[in-house]
């Protein structure tokens, strides 16, 4: 599906400091003609007091995981957002993420009865909102790299979403999107330095976007100061174990309409060879654990901008006192809305096409609640 539209996301360059993001200059604005998808989980406040934040966690993970197969190698601007997710694509795509976004809706309800939204719109309707779309790309390493937004209209998306816009209906009973490379085996990463802070940072219409961008950029500057930017997984991976955890859930959304029970014996008996093969550092084929988890480690999305700041850091006692005295004093002077939440450990949901690449995508969060308990308790 690769096209002219496609083209414009390809010769994005691909960014190395992250903190240099915090510069509006850096991003470029998404074409009229693209549209922007949106989905998000009715209630997941709700089902994480049911204690089903990995479910949410995974059902939001899909949504890009099953854009990324539909597009079959066309590279797209996405963001994960916990408790879902948004991505833009050209007009040549935009039957294709109505059928994907049509068929997640009714997946998700049948296999977890969780109710996910999903809505496409167009970017010109964001602009002739007063928002705009612009993007960036930022490379943690050489094997991935991911989206970056600001320009206001993905929070505006989601708001009209919220309110019934753009709706694209679920598909008929039965529908199944493809989730090939969609998991999550890994065990939580605890923290070693304090807690697991999930933070969300939004400006509101009263910041310009200099006020937002030098609130960052001293939010990034404290949070640098921690052992690797606060990153929450351990150098050499997170750790693994077997059984892995969440068995039954990694089998719901990978059997494709086969035998829950088979599936989950098969996924059981994989995670055996590669748990071994962990615990021993030995190469099967092409195939070398160490480099692997130390991949993981590099590659995971544990910060982003998408219309605003979203970290999850192993944050220190001080310099968590100290982002909060800043975010507390912007917020005094009307300029973001934030919320935080501490736990115990990060969790992560993986994306991964061909363990013998270095492409594969991790998407961390806080592992009780993060993103979504965040954004739940924003003040401002």
């Amino acid at each position: 599906m690769k096209d002219a539209q496609a083209a414009f996301y390809d010769s994005l360059p691909r960014q190395r400091d992250f903190t240099s993001l915090a510069q509006p200059a850096r991003f470029t604005p998404v074409p009229s003609d693209w549209a922007l998808g949106v989905a998000d989980i009715v209630d997941s406040t709700g089902e994480i007091a049911r204690g089903r934040y990995k479910t949410v966690n995974m059902v939001g993970a899909a949504v890009i995981s099953a854009m990324i197969n539909a597009l079959k190698g066309q590279e797209f601007p996405y963001v994960f957002g916990g408790d879902g997710a948004g991505f833009a694509i050209p007009a040549s795509a935009v039957d294709t993420a109505r059928t994907v976004l049509a068929e997640l809706r009714r997946w998700a309800d049948e296999e977890f009865g969780i109710t996910l939204r999903g809505a496409l719109v167009p970017v010109s309707e964001i602009r002739s909102a007063g928002r705009d779309l612009r993007v960036a790309r930022y490379a943690p390493s050489d094997g991935v790299d991911y989206a970056m937004f600001s320009g206001g209209g993905l929070v505006w998306a989601e708001a009209r979403m919220k309110a019934g816009a753009f709706e694209v209906p679920p598909s008929e009973p039965g529908a199944l999107p493809d989730l090939t490379g969609l998991s999550c085996r890994w065990s939580n990463s605890k923290a070693r330095h304090g807690q697991i802070v999930s933070v969300v940072i939004q400006p509101t219409q009263k910041a310009t976007e200099s006020d937002f961008a030098d609130l960052a950029r001293s939010v990034l500057t404290a949070s640098e100061r921690l052992e690797r930017a606060g990153h929450p997984v351990p150098e050499n991976g997170p750790p693994i174990s077997w059984p892995p955890p969440d068995v039954e859930l990694d089998a719901r959304v990978s059997r494709a309409g086969r035998n829950l029970f088979g599936q989950r014996i098969k996924l059981l008996g994989q995670n055996l060879l590669i748990a071994l093969l962990f615990k021993t550092g030995k190469r099967l084929g092409e195939f070398d654990p160490g480099h692997y988890k130390h991949m993981v480690s590099r590659n995971a999305d544990f910060r982003k901008f998408d219309d605003g700041l979203k970290m999850t850091l192993d944050c220190d006692p001080a310099t968590l006192k100290q982002i909060r005295i800043m975010l507390e004093q912007a917020r005094e002077q009307g300029k973001v809305r934030f919320g935080l939440h501490a736990q115990d450990e990060a969790m992560m949901t993986c994306f991964v096409p061909s363990a013998m690449r270095d492409d594969h995508v991790h998407f961390v969060d806080g592992a009780s609640g993060g993103y979504a308990q965040a954004a739940a308790a924003m003040q401002g």
